[in-house]
């Protein structure tokens, strides 16, 4: 399996491996460096209700925020910014990651969210197909867990 660290190139992982390359889209980088920025003291995660997605760059619009439940793990869409619900095409506020058609923006979201939840750390899905759109999962602190996603999705 090929992980090509320029943001452009196609990236064919297997399942359940979600590593950032090393040069993400600059829309996506810029959302890394906003929740970088939310971290506070030492902690190596931001907390998740210092999150507005209004706040980031461009509004939000390219951002989604996902809350994530332990038992079962699951994954509710809790807020879309305006082009991530365009690209997918029909509301999914409130639905759960498994229950809406894994479609782009949102092909393999399940796993790619368990995978964040899992490694406490930035994760990166990229869709080479027929829309291609980079993907990043950001996990959020909350409530003595990872208990939300703060996600992006830069199309090309």
């Amino acid at each position: 399996m090929v992980n090509d660290s320029s943001p452009g190139a196609a990236m064919h992982e297997p399942p359940g491996s979600y590593s950032v390359p090393t040069t993400l889209e600059v829309d996506l980088e810029r959302l890394r460096a906003c929740w970088d920025a939310l971290k506070r003291g030492g902690n190596a995660i931001p907390f998740w209700d210092d999150v507005r997605l209004s706040a980031l760059a461009d509004g939000g619009a390219s951002a989604f925020l996902m809350d994530a439940f332990e038992n079962p793990p699951r994954f509710r869409f809790n807020s879309l910014g305006a082009r991530v619900a365009a690209r997918y095409g029909e509301p999914v506020g409130g639905g759960f990651s498994d229950e809406v058609e894994p479609r782009s923006p949102f092909d393999h979201l399940t796993a790619h969210c368990s995978a964040t939840v899992a490694s406490r750390a930035p994760t990166y899905y990229r869709h080479s197909g027929d829309r291609p759109y980079g993907r990043l999962l950001l996990p959020l602190w909350g409530n003595g867990r990872i208990s939300m996603l703060l996600g992006g999705i830069a199309t090309g």
